[in-house]
């Protein structure tokens, strides 16, 4: 796959039925969607596309979500596999979606805003995609998320952790399945209390954009509730390989918590010049120093090794969860690909699940019909527990999980450990918070 421009695929899978019966009853039908709207399906197929970081800093986490798009193509043309065994609404039974084989087209975000709007707007109007999906910024996807409002596209955001996304930078047209740095400062909170009391002094490195900056407010906000103090917020910027000199400053900084608001490489690269300086092993102010990741994946666990060990974060879904749903995808994943899959994957599985359930449940590609259906969505059976997708924000809430370094994994794919399931009721919050203002959903243009 060229990674230049964008490349189309086509898996026609068998149309085999599912055999049950639907759990949530068609919503719609075609005809009460009768308008046009933007790169309305006329032939046989429907063109998604995908587009994911496939160069720069995250691109491992892209990698993944390419490898579950795909799945979630296959196993949604044929009717089944996957998390679509376990999935509440069965809707989807073969064939496509609304009688239409998907296709799907792809494009590099390169992690980078400009290049990742450039990349949609090539994919809509050069390749007809009817939805956009994926990316590993929130940068990347409240640029994306206002271009498909525009454009009249509807967006399934891929992994975007800011609160922005679905606070003061939502839109109607734009759906996010991923948690946010609100939700992991609620979850993390009790847990770093108990592992490191309630007086301390944490020295915040930032990635400088606004998944970064929302990341380091959200801890700052629930940390400092717990009695710790703020001696220091420095900024990074994406990319920057060698931290060095932002941790130096840190060993005699009279900080006993190193709080690394970094993903992807970055972080790997943070976390173990910060192990190899010594922090982790380090005595401050009478305390052992502790190093916290509030975002963690197990891509960026593995590509830190050792480093990981003990280290506390919040991660939106791991492959060791033993409910139906995850197993299911774990386990058709694991054939397809011969590891277990990351939450990158298992985002933009089910985001792909739950856009192509929504049009099926609608009976149309229609954004404002697609979006009712999402709206006030309550939903099980992929992973996470009861979900809703909330109308008032487009935001999904449901458990959060607390992860620390496992000390003796037994492979390489096994480098983190639950230790907290945090409810849903826990991490969900008022409409009002955010500020969102999302508007109304837009159609385009016939």
């Amino acid at each position: 796959m060229s990674r230049s421009i964008t490349n189309r695929r086509s898996l026609l899978k068998g149309s085999a039925a599912a055999g049950v019966a639907l759990a949530t009853p068609t919503i719609f039908t075609s005809q009460v969607w009768a308008a046009g709207y933007t790169n309305e399906p006329k032939g046989g197929s429907v063109t998604l596309g995908f587009n994911v970081p496939q160069t720069g800093a995250y691109a491992d986490e892209g990698a993944d979500e390419l490898r579950a798009y795909q799945l979630a193509v296959e196993h949604i043309n044929a009717g089944g596999g996957g998390m679509l065994e376990t999935f509440s609404s069965k809707a989807l039974k073969g064939g496509g979606i609304n009688g239409k084989k998907v296709e799907y087209v792809t494009g590099d975000t390169q992690t980078k805003s400009d290049a990742a709007r450039a990349s949609a707007k090539r994919m809509v109007e050069k390749d007809g995609a009817i939805m956009i999906t994926g990316g590993s910024s929130s940068g990347v996807a409240v640029a994306v998320q206002d271009y498909c409002q525009t454009a009249g596209i509807i967006f399934m955001a891929g992994l975007t952790h800011a609160n922005d996304t679905t606070g003061k930078d939502c839109r109607a047209n734009g759906f996010r399945h991923f948690f946010n740095t609100e939700m992991s400062g609620a979850a993390l909170a009790p847990v770093l209390k108990n592992q490191f009391g309630s007086e301390r002094v944490a020295y915040h490195l930032t990635a400088d954009y606004n998944w970064g900056w929302s990341q380091e407010g959200s801890i700052q906000k629930y940390s400092e509730q717990l009695g710790w103090k703020t001696q220091a917020a420095v900024r990074t910027p994406l990319g920057a390989g060698d931290f060095s000199q932002y941790i130096t400053p840190v060993l005699n900084s009279g900080a006993d918590v190193l709080v690394l608001n970094h993903y992807g490489r970055d972080m790997v690269n943070s976390l173990t010049q910060a192990v190899q300086f010594g922090l982790r092993d380090k005595q401050v102010n009478g305390k052992d120093f502790g190093i916290v990741v509030p975002l963690y994946s197990r891509l960026m666990a593995q590509g830190a090794g050792e480093n990981v060990k003990g280290i506390y974060g919040s991660t939106n879904w791991h492959w060791s969860l033993q409910d139906e749903g995850s197993k299911a995808f774990v386990k058709a994943f694991g054939e397809k690909y011969g590891f277990p899959p990351s939450q990158a994957a298992h985002t933009t599985y089910c985001q792909a699940i739950l856009y192509a359930d929504a049009c099926q449940r609608a009976g149309t590609f229609m954004p404002t019909g697609v979006g009712e259906a999402l709206k006030d969505f309550d939903f099980d059976g992929l992973g996470n527990g009861p979900t809703t997708y909330r109308g008032h924000d487009n935001q999904c809430f449901k458990d959060v999980l607390v992860v620390k370094g496992k000390e003796n994994p037994s492979s390489k794919f096994d480098v983190l450990e639950v230790v907290e399931v945090t409810p849903r009721k826990q991490v969900e919050y008022g409409t009002d918070l955010l500020g969102c203002n999302k508007g109304s959903i837009n159609n385009g243009a016939a």
